[in-house]
């Protein structure tokens, strides 16, 4: 009989950590939501997932992913680009492009982010292949790795 009560105590707790994930949830239909919490643009948490949700936790992961990438492609940079006597690293989009096909198919937005965080800068708002061939990618630092 221990075993019973335990298992419906388990069901009765999993049942309301859910109801009030539900009447918080502002898509919800759940009987009793008219007390939600608003929305609010201004709230650092507006946009985010709840705190320790595997949400979270697998955007985390993703972060760190997209990091490593971002890593190696300054690496790669370095590696085949020119070193100016500032000590930037200069390359055609063309021939990075040529050599990043056989490591990663996102070259365009990895650079874009990388761009974001200043890492590297070129003209305009995205590169093409062919169109873009010529235009210079500057690289200004490394990031360190952890």
């Amino acid at each position: 009989m221990a075993g019973i009560s335990k298992r419906v105590n388990q069901w009765q707790k999993f049942f309301d950590e859910h109801e009030q994930k539900q009447k918080i949830n502002p898509f919800s239909e759940w009987e009793g939501a008219s007390h939600r919490q608003k929305l609010d643009k201004n709230d650092p948490n507006y946009g985010r997932p709840v705190e320790g949700s595997m949400t979270e936790y697998r955007g985390q992961k993703a972060g760190e992913l997209i990091s490593g990438e971002i890593v190696e492609l300054c690496h790669v940079i370095a590696d085949l680009g020119q070193k100016n006597a500032d000590g930037t690293f200069s390359i055609s989009f063309g021939n990075l492009f040529e050599a990043y096909t056989t490591i990663s198919n996102k070259l365009v937005g990895m650079l874009m982010r990388a761009r974001k965080q200043k890492l590297l800068t070129f003209p305009g708002e995205m590169l093409f292949q062919r169109r873009d061939d010529d235009v210079t990618i500057t690289l200004f630092k490394i990031p360190y790795t952890t």
